[in-house]
């Protein structure tokens, strides 16, 4: 059994843990204490930039404005988000929306209130002067990826470029970085534009002795391919969304976090030192790229930061239904059933917050130029 194999069977293990855990116990609002109301936030990953806008409404006091105490939970490899809200041990929990909506058809009752990416961020990374510019030239080649639910986007790009992932690629289990694209032992590497993409910018190129510049790589971007998917949103349990007070403490929640990830497109180099105080183990030039990066996913934002556009929506759907992974299975094998998501609580937060001052579209954002620094430094 190939790695790959094996961490796709791993991800489904995972959605079924996650299914079991829908009990009662997660009916009823958050907890209140002197009036406030403890909210915990399950993340999809550890404390970075990807997630600054959350950060940021702790640390600047945003979500007490709103009459919460947020504590912000830390994510990692071997955590899922869906799956430790569907368990009750989180109130609400970002996640990326195709591998939400499988946990979802395996049982668990979630709903996505709030979509904060509305771009994807999923990069393939290859050597320049290799013949890969695009999809269609990755058949033969040696593909990395890092499995449990990343590779969906890939599976996607080829499926339209006519390839079967199971047959005319070699799929390699990748590791967390982009030391196997350094060394050459793949041909193609998976990365995020906000963070691995940076790895191999403050890597030393060993024919010129400095830092490697982006005319030494091409990108494969999925959201030019056709084959984005939307990632991160931030769900809420759909039993408890029944509740009223829960409802209030979600218009709450999304009104604090609009208000952190506009204070960070306004502030960027502030919200870098926030997340580096976190506990970050990235550098500080690593992490305004970061910051920088996952604003121009958010921003600029015609309708309102975090509404759902039902089109893009739509064709995470139909592509989670029709690609096909290595073993020839869909990411979904039907529609999601139910109330998947909502735009109900969102445009209450966006009101909530425009009438507050907060420019919450973002027309005239412009990312800066950001210099890397050896090893993110």
């Amino acid at each position: 059994m190939t790695r790959l194999r094996m961490a796709s069977l791993a991800l489904v293990s995972l959605l079924v843990v996650t299914a079991c855990g829908t009990a009662d116990q997660n009916s009823g609002a958050p907890s209140t204490s002197n009036g406030v109301t403890n909210v915990k936030v399950q993340l999809q990953w550890f404390f970075q930039a990807q997630f600054a806008g959350y950060i940021a409404a702790v640390e600047k006091g945003f979500y007490k404005e709103e009459g919460l105490n947020v504590e912000l939970l830390e994510g990692g490899v071997d955590i899922v988000p869906q799956t430790v809200l569907g368990q009750g041990r989180a109130d609400y929990a970002v996640a990326w929306v195709p591998k939400a909506l499988a946990s979802r058809e395996q049982g668990v009752q979630i709903t996505d209130v709030g979509q904060f990416f509305a771009r994807s961020g999923t990069y393939q990374v290859a050597f320049a002067g290799k013949g890969i510019t695009s999809a269609k030239d990755l058949k033969g080649k040696k593909v990395g990826n890092w499995g449990f639910g990343n590779e969906f986007e890939l599976f996607a790009g080829l499926t339209k470029a006519g390839l079967d992932p199971g047959k005319d690629v070699t799929l390699v289990q990748q590791q967390f970085d982009m030391q196997a694209l350094l060394r050459g032992d793949i041909d193609a590497a998976q990365a995020m534009s906000y963070n691995e993409y940076a790895q191999v910018l403050e890597a030393t190129n060993p024919s010129t002795g400095k830092l490697y510049q982006p005319s030494d790589f091409v990108i494969i971007d999925w959201n030019k391919e056709g084959t984005a998917m939307l990632q991160d949103a931030l769900w809420a349990n759909t039993t408890r969304l029944g509740d009223k007070a829960y409802q209030e403490t979600t218009v709450k929640l999304l009104t604090g976090t609009i208000k952190g990830w506009a204070y960070c497109r306004d502030n960027p180099e502030e919200c870098r030192d926030l997340v580096v105080k976190k506990g970050s183990k990235l550098g500080a030039s690593h992490q305004l790229w970061q910051m920088n990066e996952t604003s121009k996913l958010i921003w600029p934002s015609s309708k309102g930061i975090g509404l759902i556009d039902e089109g893009d929506w739509n064709r995470t759907v139909e592509l989670s239904q029709s690609t096909k992974n290595q073993d020839g299975k869909t990411v979904l094998t039907k529609k999601p059933e139910g109330q998947a998501f909502t735009n109900e609580y969102i445009q209450k937060a966006i009101d909530k917050a425009k009438a507050g001052g907060v420019d919450v579209t973002g027309s005239s954002f412009s990312p800066k130029q950001v210099t890397l620094n050896a090893g993110g430094a």
